[in-house]
């Protein structure tokens, strides 16, 4: 076995068995390259069946001597773990080198999160005389709005727009979809931007039915929304560490403060597991501790 043929075959059974998307396994494949660079730095010859547990101990002091954050360290560790079940399901080898290889102790890492006033100032901060200001507004308010991930705001398609019944579809990890609910705040603001701007655009093959486009026509990518919320973050003078994903993170925090369903919660962030949108309540003691008032009998008496 060679790095590179069994590496491509992982990044197809990634997309096609597991069905995740460009992203996840761009990080998949990115995380098991440490381990191929790692054995070139040692001048190891090892093929992928040759790797035993001491490799992998090494690789992890390695990387940890780069000051590598235990949190990277660990995705590290998953990334090659999932490589080699593959393999096994594959059987191609028969023993896992990576049973016993134990993660770095990492604490669970809380979110930066906008207050409400801090989301209405970056909106209202938004010049829409501008070309693209109605555009960007529209872009915020939808994020913050239906608590997306940037990926599935960048896909989100205007035939997916279903505003009569106050929902949209979305196209989340593992191409599963979802229905989200829309504010009547983001309903009008796309409205603005699709008869304003949106329909004075030449729109370029096959970007016909993408929602948010650049002036050329085309779909925006990724770093432009990064790019444009770094903008208005540094316009207004907010210093936090702000990205699109702290829209979502936000939306997720004021629902669960203001007395949200997390069941609820978890269906309209794509959660596959409670256990992740739990992160929130941890960033709203009270909301714990009504939780138990409401819920549990020794409460009620």
């Amino acid at each position: 076995m060679n790095w590179e043929s069994e590496i491509n075959e992982f990044r197809t059974y990634l997309r096609l068995e597991k069905g995740l998307s460009d992203n996840s396994v761009h990080a998949y494949i990115t995380d098991l390259t440490k381990l191929v660079s790692f054995l070139e730095f040692r001048g190891l010859k090892k093929g992928p069946e040759d790797i035993i547990l001491a490799d992998l101990k090494d690789l992890m002091e390695w990387i940890g001597e780069k000051g590598i954050s235990p949190r990277t360290q660990a995705r590290v560790i998953s990334g090659i773990k999932s490589f080699y079940k593959f393999l096994l399901i594959e059987e191609k080898v028969e023993k896992d080198p990576t049973a016993l290889l134990e993660s770095p102790k990492i604490g669970r890492k809380l979110p930066e999160v906008l207050t409400v006033e801090e989301v209405d100032l970056i909106i209202g901060s938004i010049d829409i005389k501008k070309a693209e200001g109605q555009r960007n507004k529209a872009i915020i308010e939808t994020l913050y709005s239906c608590g997306l991930r940037v990926s599935e705001l960048i896909d989100l398609k205007v035939s997916n727009l279903a505003f009569e019944s106050g929902f949209i579809k979305v196209d989340g990890k593992g191409n599963k979809e979802r229905l989200v609910p829309i504010s009547s705040k983001a309903i009008k603001e796309i409205n603005l931007y699709l008869s304003e701007y949106r329909r004075t655009l030449t729109i370029v093959h096959p970007h016909e039915d993408v929602l948010f486009l650049n002036r050329r026509g085309k779909k925006l990518s990724r770093v432009m929304i990064f790019t444009i919320i770094k903008a208005l973050t540094a316009k207004v003078g907010i210093t936090k560490s702000i990205s699109p994903h702290t829209f979502r993170h936000s939306f997720a925090t004021h629902l669960i403060e203001g007395g949200a369903n997390l069941r609820a919660v978890q269906e309209m962030l794509g959660h596959e597991s409670i256990i992740t949108t739990e992160i929130y309540t941890h960033l709203d003691k009270d909301y714990l501790k009504s939780t138990l008032n409401q819920c549990h009998p020794r409460s009620k008496q």
